[in-house]
């Protein structure tokens, strides 16, 4: 029976938790998900917990915020003057908004807190400095 190995196009069904059992995502009502080890198309510590397992392996792996989305950066929110925004945009604390920076780079940022003057806006990903469990089970190599 093939073992993933660098290079496979794998198929997995997964369930990912936080430390307290909170679940952030999961693709059992979707189909599973399908990347190549090795691309970086998921987070390290995901892709090396697929590497080896079976067609039909199921496994738990935790995986450190190392591996995951890194320690969040206090230097990734900012607070901009809400004039920067059109005013009849509406706005709320944990709205995810993407932001055109001055070299035309897009990025994904969520409000972390307003006022009538300001917006402070966190550039890091939701998931940055928690450790994930995921739930794994391999489908297929294809």
């Amino acid at each position: 029976m093939a073992q993933v190995k660098q290079g496979d196009r794998v198929q997995v069904h997964y369930t990912g938790k936080l430390e307290d059992g909170t679940v952030f995502d999961t693709s059992k009502s979707r189909h599973p998900l399908q990347f190549t080890i090795g691309q970086g198309q998921v987070i390290a510590g995901f892709e090396q917990a697929v590497t080896g397992m079976h067609v039909g392996d199921y496994k738990t792996a935790v995986i450190p915020v190392e591996q995951a989305y890194g320690a969040r950066r206090e230097d990734l929110v900012v607070t901009v003057d809400r004039k920067q925004f059109a005013p009849d945009l509406e706005l709320k604390i944990g709205q995810r908004l993407e932001v055109t920076q001055e070299d035309n780079q897009v990025i994904l940022v969520t409000i972390a807190a307003l006022t009538d003057s300001t917006i402070t806006l966190d550039a890091n990903h939701p998931l940055a400095g928690k450790p994930l469990t995921f739930e794994l089970e391999l489908v297929g190599i294809v």
